[in-house]
């Protein structure tokens, strides 16, 4: 497989993008948050995509997160310029004409999960596990997670998950509307693929017309992304922060002090 961190093939009308870093469980870093962020774009003005699947490479990962090891020492104007770019990344999938199918195998934690609830319908493998666990390194998610989340599967449960940082199996994510289906894991690229042959099959302005009318009932998320994304930077000013991350780069448990 090529090295790019990101890769775009097409079949006709659909585009299958993948996140290209199975050695590091498809972390995201910044040079693959702007490669995903060209490539949607690039999509977007082919003008003749009419669904887009968005994976990861090797079968024990979706997008396991954010890197910590990359994102570890960064300041808080460093960490606020990232959550902007995660942001701005997950509004473009929203906002391209054509639908995006997310194929979740394995881990989609943290970032992962985040660039999930940004495609409009997520499909999981039976292995698959989502979560929000970014409170066990000292920051709060900053990709949309705090809201996207609660859009998904409501204030409750959404808060249970980003307060605990609990990560949750895909019977369970499909138990609380955060997948659409769970499928066998040899079976899950195909089964995407066939509901995205399905979708292209259709009208697609009306396809699109559909994704935009949807959308508009999120009229409030920019703000609220916003007021996430100056919280996630925030926290790159503390002692928590520090701590969270150089004990998860070290293998051991945080000690946290509340500063």
């Amino acid at each position: 497989m090529s090295e790019a961190p990101v890769l775009v093939a097409r079949e006709g009308h659909v585009a299958l993008v993948t996140v290209n870093r199975p050695e590091k469980l498809n972390a995201l870093d910044r040079e693959v948050l702007v490669r995903l962020l060209a490539a949607f774009q690039e999509l977007s003005a082919a003008g003749d995509v009419r669904v887009a699947i968005l994976c990861g490479a090797g079968e024990k990962a979706f997008i396991a997160g954010a890197d910590i090891a990359a994102m570890r020492t960064l300041g808080v104007v460093e960490a606020k310029s990232l959550a902007d770019l995660g942001h701005q990344l997950g509004q473009v999938m929203e906002s391209c004409a054509f639908p995006i199918l997310a194929a979740v195998q394995g881990f989609a934690l943290g970032g992962g999960c985040e660039l999930a609830m940004a495609c409009d319908l997520i499909y999981a493998g039976e292995k698959a596990k989502f979560g929000q666990p970014e409170v066990n390194l000292g920051v709060i998610p900053g990709f949309g997670g705090t809201q996207r989340l609660i859009r998904r599967v409501g204030v409750g449960k959404a808060r249970e998950l980003v307060l605990t940082g609990d990560i949750i199996d895909a019977t369970e994510a499909h138990r609380i509307g955060l997948c659409e289906a769970v499928f066998p894991q040899a079976e899950l690229l195909a089964k995407v693929k066939a509901v995205a042959a399905k979708i292209a099959s259709k009208g697609p302005v009306a396809v699109a017309q559909a994704k935009v009318v949807m959308r508009r009932g999120d009229a409030g998320l920019p703000s609220a992304n916003e007021l996430e994304a100056q919280a996630f930077a925030m926290l790159f000013g503390t002692a928590d922060q520090k701590e969270g991350m150089a004990a998860f780069v070290e293998k051991r448990q945080a000690a946290f002090v509340g500063k």
